[in-house]
């Protein structure tokens, strides 16, 4: 519904979700809902199929955590089937079978966008590749320097599968203002305690300014600082995993909606002109 309202006061950026939990929720209805914004939006609309990092909603929706992977291979495949927008024929053993089914609506374009994301597990990287899908990597954690091996292997799989060449992505949270320490300490204290209220929940302990230095440091996680800073950070990024696209998450916690603004204002205005002009150079 958010994004139905975004495409209404939009022309020209693309809408997706930064991952839609496919293994609680039904794949026909998530290729119906995003077909349904691809229409209204005039084909700007893509998802992100994933397994999410979080675990409540599968209680939330009936699930048994116990089926983890099979709920998430059984409904990638099922979206994948109806992704075709032909006559549909599955069977599995998380919901009733399907013979010849139309699904309605169908995109103008005949197929509506999708990758997958992941967080790091080799075998949802294949399986994106099995399927002839791009892929997202998801980089909250550690250095994105880490994750090559996980992009070369998405690589090798496309060619054993006889794929052809398709992006990949990242998606890291980061923050922009006008200086390193502006932005450091305008981010700080509601990841702290965004990470802190987890922690409690998950066992994790307690969020540390060390752990938030180490993720904002030149290598982490963390896309946070100047618009020079961080352009210069994304363009590493990209030429060290050979991505076609970088996501910035760019709110966490209660940060107020001034500074979101701010960030996203420099973020457009400045971080992205500036990340084209490195990688600009490079090329020439």
């Amino acid at each position: 519904m958010v994004l139905a309202a975004i495409a209404g006061q939009t022309s020209r950026i693309r809408l997706g979700s930064g991952v839609t939990v496919l293994s609680s929720d039904d794949p026909i209805r998530v290729h119906q809902r995003f077909a349904t914004l691809a229409a209204i939006s005039g084909g700007r609309a893509e998802v992100q199929l994933g397994r999410g990092s979080f675990t409540e909603s599968f209680a939330l929706f009936g699930h048994d955590l116990s089926d983890y992977e099979v709920l998430f291979h059984e409904k990638l495949d099922l979206f994948a089937a109806v992704q075709t927008e032909q006559p549909v024929t599955w069977s599995g053993t998380t919901r009733p079978p399907l013979r010849e089914q139309v699904v309605h609506p169908r995109t103008e374009a005949g197929l509506l966008p999708a990758w997958i994301a992941v967080g790091g597990t080799p075998q949802s990287v294949v399986r994106a590749a099995a399927y002839g899908m791009p892929l997202v990597l998801a980089v909250i954690g550690g250095s994105p320097a880490g994750f090559t091996q996980l992009a070369d292997l998405y690589r090798r799989a496309l060619t054993e599968y006889e794929r052809p060449e398709l992006p990949v992505g990242m998606h890291s949270p980061g923050h922009v203002a006008a200086t390193d320490e502006l932005a450091r300490e305008q981010m700080y204290p509601h990841q702290a305690a965004a990470f802190s209220r987890i922690g409690r929940e998950r066992g994790w302990g307690p969020y540390t300014r060390a752990a938030f230095d180490e993720g904002a440091s030149a290598q982490g996680a963390l896309f946070v600082g100047s618009p020079e800073t961080v352009a210069t950070k994304i363009a590493w990024a990209v030429r060290t995993l050979g991505l076609s696209r970088f996501q910035m998450k760019y709110a966490v916690g209660a940060l107020p909606h001034a500074q979101r603004a701010e960030s996203i204002r420099l973020y457009g205005t400045e971080v992205i002109p500036r990340v084209r002009e490195l990688l600009a150079q490079e090329r020439a």
